[in-house]
């Protein structure tokens, strides 16, 4: 495996950062946005339907271009990749945890998480047991053989974390992961987060939802597309 770039180099560094759609009427996604997300950060990205929170997810995800400003991924300036090359730096470097859990039906949870590798060219060898260690790291290893139909759905996020991780990602990028789970299931994918986090994986993690944001180490706030950071001393929530 590369390493990755010293500690104190950002794993994401936005600098002005701003989108645009349409010309004639034109929509401000993203205005001049600043965010630095540091190894090891927790950060939670707060804001209403319509704030911009999907336009800053899909550039910090690397599937959108921005307007306007800049974007450097560990050191990277991303405008200057052509779409190749920023797709392998997406699939190398960046995991995704959606809403659905999208996992095909008919293969197995082990097989879910393993086939990630496949999409990014990874060694074949050893790829049954990165997989069962990658299930093992968010407690669903006793579930390798099951159909995502058999499962629960905190158990269904819980393997397509696994999936998200098993390449060891530089950054775990969630779009409202607890959105289609109950309040128990929601619980127990947070408490998996605390322990990634806890093991030094970089969380940036898309939400509405306070009670979500509020487990999160930092918390940033976007409205209009204008974002702000929080200060947790002062705004309450579980933070620990």
């Amino acid at each position: 495996m590369v390493d990755g770039p010293p500690i104190h180099v950002p794993v994401v560094e936005l600098a002005g950062l701003s989108r645009t759609f349409g010309e004639h009427a034109p929509v401000h996604a993203l205005r001049g946005v600043d965010l630095v997300i540091l190894p090891g950060d927790w950060v939670a990205i707060v804001g209403p339907s319509g704030s911009g929170k999907s336009t800053l997810l899909n550039m910090i995800g690397l599937l959108d271009r921005q307007t306007e400003g800049t974007y450097h991924f560990e050191g990277v300036d991303v405008d200057e990749l052509d779409d190749l090359d920023r797709a392998g730096l997406r699939g190398r470097r960046i995991g995704f945890v959606f809403q659905s859990f999208h996992l095909l039906a008919h293969r197995t949870v082990m097989e879910n998480v393993a086939l990630a590798e496949i999409y990014v060219g990874a060694s074949r060898r050893g790829r049954r047991e990165r997989a069962l260690a990658a299930l093992d790291r968010v407690g669903l290893v006793d579930r390798a053989g099951f159909l995502p139909s058999q499962l629960s759905g905190g158990q269904k996020q819980r393997a397509a974390i696994a999936r998200a991780i098993i390449g060891e990602p530089a950054l775990l990028l969630c779009d409202e992961p607890t959105g289609n789970l109950d309040s128990g299931n929601a619980d127990s994918v947070l408490e998996l987060f605390s322990d990634l986090s806890a093991d030094s994986m970089t969380l940036a993690v898309i939400t509405h939802d306070e009670h979500v944001a509020g487990h999160a180490r930092r918390r940033v706030r976007i409205v209009d597309g204008v974002l702000s950071e929080v200060d947790l001393t002062t705004s309450g929530g579980v933070h620990r």
